[in-house]
């Protein structure tokens, strides 16, 4: 990708240097991704049944919902969207430096570190061991080892920016250096904890403060680890598969320090009618309607990038999956901030609508952009000129993005019906409904989100075949560093 109109570009070439880009580590992330998101999402449905059906389990402890949710979220978080933000910033830093990784050692450790990660917390999540915090649940033996892997990761991908053969960073690389930095930051600071034994730990905060530096962590896990990092990937995805430059590169930066800013004070939000003090509430209130405009002003940004190209969309299923996620994110962003407003907040907080909001999200959003990104990558990785079968990643499109509305429709009836139910009372001021009516109203809405998962499923199950059969009896490749003048990624 060239540096933008007017922006200095000066090749730092030296031929002695020249060799090939390191795909190896791409290759083996972005096949990961397609077996971890398969895992995720089965775990998911799985959930999905038992609060449909709760004896599904049979009394198995380490097959109970308590234990196998926060496997769900973990499993499609990290290990799935991990892998893709760990494939697709490989790529692409090497692709816009001009440059093989900095180190093929440490690029490959992270890889096999990050894979231990999600084993041992697919083996301990299940066996109960958790310090039963939000998206940070592992123990801290785990917790080291991420660390560790994410200051290995930060090496490799610093290290490739800082010779680089361009002047130019592109604005990519800016948000995936902003997710890595700012990801280490937050689990190194959340997860401060005093070990009692090999698997229990107790955290050093308490009380509110717990509480705060617990959704000070969860809520910017979502704004760099789900949003930053993918916005990564759709500044450089978006614009290689509609062969246009982006929209506007200089709102792209506006973009990347808006957002990067904002995110960082909207945690509170999580805490509205608690025990955190209510100046603490609104700040995170207000931060949160004041990201609603770099969020849109970096959808707005993608999907404008297609002015001239939007015929391609007829035809084009990958840019279907792109720009399709950008509208749910576009959605999601708007939806989190009308939901963090006080009158909101006491309707929506604790319903099933949060639920909706998250995999709007999480699926249209997270998953769309690394499935579309994934799509491009593969075949470019194994020497291919595109997937197996194109009328397979149309089908997959279309099953996906219906699952997504059945699943995010259903909830957000479900959660403003309980809503209205929990807070509806008599003339007498006692309670119209038992909290067991609104489960029992709630029922067939989880019969349609569970169809909806389902059909998700079953398309990242259609990928995989795609997948299989584009790279069985494919060599890989690793294409060649070319001089800036003649990259072409």
């Amino acid at each position: 990708m060239s540096a933008p109109a007017g922006t200095a570009s000066v090749p730092m070439w030296d031929a002695a240097d020249q060799g090939t880009y390191n795909y190896k580590v791409v290759r083996q992330f972005a096949l990961m991704t397609v077996v971890w998101g398969i895992v995720g999402m089965l775990v998911g449905a799985l959930i999905a049944s038992q609060l449909m059906f709760p004896d599904l389990a049979y009394g198995i402890p380490w097959l109970s919902y308590g234990r196998l949710r926060p496997l769900h979220t973990n499993a499609v978080i990290f290990a799935f969207g991990g892998s893709a933000l760990f494939a697709t910033s490989y790529y692409v830093v090497q692709r816009t430096c001009h440059t093989r990784l900095f180190s093929d050692g440490l690029a490959a450790f992270t890889f096999w570190g990050w894979q231990a990660v999600i084993v041992a917390a697919a083996i301990t999540l299940p066996l109960g061991y958790t310090t039963s915090h939000e998206y940070a649940e592992l123990e801290w033996p785990i917790d080291i080892l991420i660390a560790v892997v994410w200051v290995a990761y930060a090496i490799v991908f610093f290290g490739t920016i800082a010779k680089r053969r361009v002047q130019h960073i592109y604005v990519a690389n800016w948000f995936y250096g902003a997710f890595i930095l700012t990801v280490a930051v937050l689990h190194i600071v959340n997860s401060a904890e005093i070990p009692v034994t090999l698997w229990k730990s107790y955290y050093v905060y308490a009380g509110a403060q717990d509480a705060m530096v617990q959704w000070w962590y969860g809520h910017n896990a979502v704004g760099f680890f789900l949003t930053a990092g993918f916005l990564g990937m759709m500044y450089y995805f978006v614009p290689k598969q509609a062969g246009r430059p982006i929209y506007s590169y200089r709102l792209s930066v506006v973009h990347f320090w808006a957002l990067i800013f904002t995110y960082m004070w909207a945690g509170p939000h999580h805490l509205e009618y608690t025990a955190l003090p209510d100046w603490a509430q609104s700040l995170g209130m207000v931060f949160s309607l004041i990201l609603l405009a770099p969020s849109w002003g970096g959808m707005i940004n993608g999907i404008m990038t297609l002015s001239g190209a939007w015929h391609k969309l007829r035809t084009d299923p990958i840019l279907k999956f792109l720009i399709t996620s950008l509208s749910f994110y576009g959605m999601s962003t708007f939806e989190g901030p009308m939901m963090s407003i006080k009158t909101v907040n006491s309707l929506s907080h604790y319903t099933d609508w949060v639920i909706g909001h998250v995999h709007s999200g999480a699926l249209g959003w997270v998953a769309m952009i690394s499935i579309g990104s994934l799509y491009y990558l593969i075949p470019r990785l194994y020497g291919r000129t595109e997937m197996f079968s194109v009328k397979a990643i149309t089908l997959h499109f279309w099953v996906a993005t219906i699952g997504v509305v059945l699943y995010i429709a259903a909830m957000w009836i479900a959660g403003v019906m309980q809503g209205l139910m929990w807070r509806a009372t008599n003339s007498d001021g006692t309670l119209t409904y038992t909290f067991v009516e609104s489960v029992k109203a709630t029922y067939p809405f989880y019969a349609i989100r569970l169809l909806g998962g389902l059909m998700f499923l079953s398309g990242m199950l259609v990928m995989a075949w795609n997948v299989w059969r584009t790279v069985r009896g494919a060599r890989p490749v690793d294409a060649p560093v070319l001089a800036p003048a003649l990259a072409r990624a």
